[in-house]
């Protein structure tokens, strides 16, 4: 069985001149291709590609011992913190070269396409920040619970830290994820089409804990407002029966250390299968009342023009969704043959119980076989086989979850949802294989 190569997406498209390069590139052949597009990839750094040893020579790389294998290796790293090999450098977030960034108001994406398994890496997360990130002292930091309580509480991070932790894998998705895609934009990388996505392991104390604590009136209060301690003065309506569930954290740990100053440090809102303008950062602030507060950013910003000119509020809940990442955007498939079709599936509703693939357009669909552990909100990866015959595919993934309900086409989207939205696209998105190999963003009905 001959199995094929995919060159990596260049994750650097931040500018025309970048894309004409790769572009430029992409024609002088697959095979001169491979051996050139690093040097776009990495931004100007080469990779050396050594030529195919004859048959008769074998090949030095196995027959030579190389340095690491006569020589001393590097010591401990005693100079800080540990960091990736220099050689995976490329893998990195990316500011997106379509949207506006400002020194408050930023997004960089997660490289999905690049990704193993289901934990994201702290230092790959994604980032939205709307009046830019903090590093906050935690001996300073105290979270307030107020409003309808017996008695308000103020809580140090030391006093937090005592109290009985959980740890659970939860995925993050920003609401504007795979926003761009309304508007038919065909963004180049999966990337930039859905890595406002992450997944981590959250350690934390339940929030129904503190507001027991604090002697909540559960029958009255049935809302609670989270507030950040940044100054965009985030605040977001979280309603009573999520909390009461005993999912909502109040975290301070994010992948077996303490959060990022740029995910919330030292202590963030966490709220399974919620868009993550909710999983306020810095939080500082939860007040228990008995109806929403319809603040700023829950009436001006997060929310989608209807087709009958209303506007969607409160639409929280992100719905069940999948992408593949390989190959995708920006890959190059360098030979015929056999390819496992690998990518990642999630679901505010809870578990994903099933993803279908299909390598024509949505005619025929196979299942995928779904990689385990498979966690209620949490990231799913799936990969399916399959052979490449050389000729254009389009490749798609539709994932099912625990509720019943099916991701939707573009057509049965926009049916219910129109074409003025920007939030919560979760329609299936389709990778055209051309006959060259090179793989490119499409959209179908």
């Amino acid at each position: 069985m001959q199995t094929g190569r995919v060159r990596k997406a260049p994750e650097n498209f931040l500018d025309a001149a970048g894309i004409r390069q790769v572009n430029t590139e992409a024609k002088q052949g697959r095979r001169d291709f491979l051996r050139g597009a690093f040097a776009a990839a990495a931004a100007g750094a080469a990779a050396v590609a050594h030529a195919a040893p004859a048959p008769a020579e074998g090949d030095p790389d196995i027959l030579q011992a190389p340095e690491h294998t006569t020589g001393l290796g590097q010591p401990v790293v005693t100079d800080g913190y540990g960091k990736p090999s220099k050689y995976e450098a490329n893998v990195q977030r990316r500011q997106s070269p379509g949207l506006t960034q400002t020194r408050q108001a930023s997004v960089s994406f997660a490289p999905l396409q690049s990704l193993f398994g289901i934990v994201t890496p702290s230092g790959l997360h994604f980032e939205r920040h709307h009046q830019g990130w903090w590093d906050i002292d935690p001996s300073k930091h105290r979270l307030m619970v107020n409003g309808l309580v017996k008695a308000a509480k103020v809580f140090t991070m030391d006093e937090l830290m005592r109290l009985p932790s959980v740890s659970r894998f939860h995925f993050i998705e920003c609401g504007a994820n795979t926003g761009m895609e309304w508007g038919n934009v065909a963004v180049p990388t999966c990337q930039y089409t859905h890595g406002m996505l992450s997944c981590s392991e959250f350690t934390g104390v339940p929030l129904i804990t503190l507001l027991q604590m604090a002697g909540a009136d559960l029958k009255k209060g049935r809302f609670v407002l989270a507030e950040g301690a940044d100054g965009s003065s985030m605040t977001r309506t979280i309603p009573m029966e999520l909390v009461e569930s005993g999912q909502v954290l109040v975290a301070y740990g994010q992948n077996g250390e303490m959060l990022r100053p740029e995910n919330g440090y030292p202590l963030r809102l966490v709220v399974p299968g919620v868009q993550g303008v909710s999983w306020v950062k810095y939080l500082r602030r939860i007040e228990v009342g008995d109806q929403p507060w319809a603040t700023k950013d829950e009436t001006v910003h997060y929310v989608d023009l209807m087709p009958d000119g209303t506007h969607r509020q409160y639409t929280s809940i992100q719905e069940c969704k999948s992408v593949i990442t390989t190959p995708s955007g920006g890959q190059v498939l360098m030979d015929q043959g056999f390819y496992s079709i690998n990518g990642l599936a999630w679901s505010g509703r809870g578990k994903v119980t099933q993803v279908d693939v299909s390598t024509d357009g949505g005619r025929n669909w196979r299942a995928a076989r779904l990689q385990g552990p498979v966690m209620d909100k949490c990231l799913t990866r799936f990969s399916l086989d399959w052979t490449w015959d050389g000729k254009p595919a389009l490749l798609q993934s539709r994932a099912r979850d625990e509720s019943g309900y099916v991701q939707p086409s573009y057509r049965q989207l926009r049916g219910v949802r129109g074409t003025r939205s920007i939030y919560h696209n979760n329609a299936i998105q389709t990778w055209l294989v051309e006959e060259s190999g090179e793989v490119k963003n499409v959209q179908l009905g």
